[in-house]
């Protein structure tokens, strides 16, 4: 790559880099940025110039990055957001949200229960800003805060990192999810000796021990875990026609309740609550765009 200074370089071009990474598409970009498709083929090429590396290389399913893009990704975002940023402290009143998007990272059972109240909540607060759902857990959340691929984070703790701060927004407990026609009629309850005789379905990062199977090992009793997911959307289809119980925590129960028809109900284990928090990187205190999406996830928890 040949040496370059900023002044030889068309700072637009930073944009198409940040659309063609979050489309995937050099057409679905121009429509984003409001130009033709030859433009961003054209910006594509003076990009390959200046980073010295193809950036985006074409596969069946669109544009995919390259190392070296994944790497300037955060780099180029968190630059044209200060610069938005700054439009906003000129004008603090004027709608900046337009092109604007904030990645929220939270495993599928937050997403199933507060993914929707969140839409609607930044609906109201700050029309025409994007949401970005990424699929995270406490084990990796705290590298991808730091590795700026998320810029908050919504989940049961894992924020120990010095530059990184929390906001506790709630206590989680569980809930059983099991097929509505694997129970007598009226029952509303499940005993712990049947909740043990019947298989399970675990949802877990990885492995088939949870922790219903370290409070049943405290009480000296085991279970059958018959699958392992890491999706709690999958229940629904894992479940019906089986005499398979889910524990789950109780805020997706209710949701895949409600949407699915299972039978919700209450686990006769008593299993530690926990913490739901949600957490960001210090640096970005003063990004109000930042700052606006937190306001509606504590909202939205409320």
């Amino acid at each position: 790559m040949n040496k370059m200074n900023i002044t030889d370089v068309d700072l637009n071009l930073l944009k198409v880099f940040e659309a063609l990474h979050e489309e995937s598409s050099a057409s679905r970009a121009a429509l984003r940025l409001g130009v033709t498709q030859s433009a961003v083929s054209a910006a594509l090429r003076r990009l390959r110039e200046v980073y010295g590396d193809p950036l985006f290389v074409r596969t069946g399913r669109g544009l995919a990055p390259t190392l070296k893009a994944n790497q300037l990704k955060p780099v180029v975002s968190d630059a044209l957001n200060k610069c938005r940023q700054s439009l906003a402290m000129v004008d603090p009143t004027a709608n900046h949200y337009d092109g604007r998007a904030v990645t929220v990272g939270m495993s599928d059972d937050f997403e199933i229960a507060y993914g929707r109240r969140l839409i609607e909540e930044i609906a109201r607060s700050a029309a025409k800003l994007r949401l970005i759902f990424r699929q995270t857990h406490s084990q990796i959340v705290a590298q991808a805060l730091m590795d700026r691929s998320i810029d908050l984070a919504i989940t049961a703790g894992g924020f120990a990192e010095r530059l990184l701060s929390r906001q506790v927004l709630g206590e989680g407990s569980y809930l059983c999810l099991v097929d509505p026609l694997s129970l007598v009629e009226g029952q509303q309850h499940i005993s712990l000796e049947e909740f043990v005789a019947r298989e399970h379905i675990l949802v877990s990062s990885g492995g088939f021990i949870g922790i219903t199977d370290e409070g049943l090992a405290a009480v000296g009793l085991s279970r059958r875990v018959c699958a392992s997911t890491t999706h709690f959307a999958a229940l629904p289809h894992l479940l019906k026609g089986s005499q398979a119980v889910a524990t789950i925590p109780a805020h997706a129960a209710r949701s895949i309740a409600a949407l699915t028809g299972l039978a919700l109900l209450p686990c006769p284990l008593a299993l530690p609550r926990y913490p739901i928090e949600l957490g960001w990187r210090t640096s970005t205190q003063l990004d109000p765009v930042v700052l606006k999406v937190r306001e509606a996830i504590v909202a939205s928890f409320a």
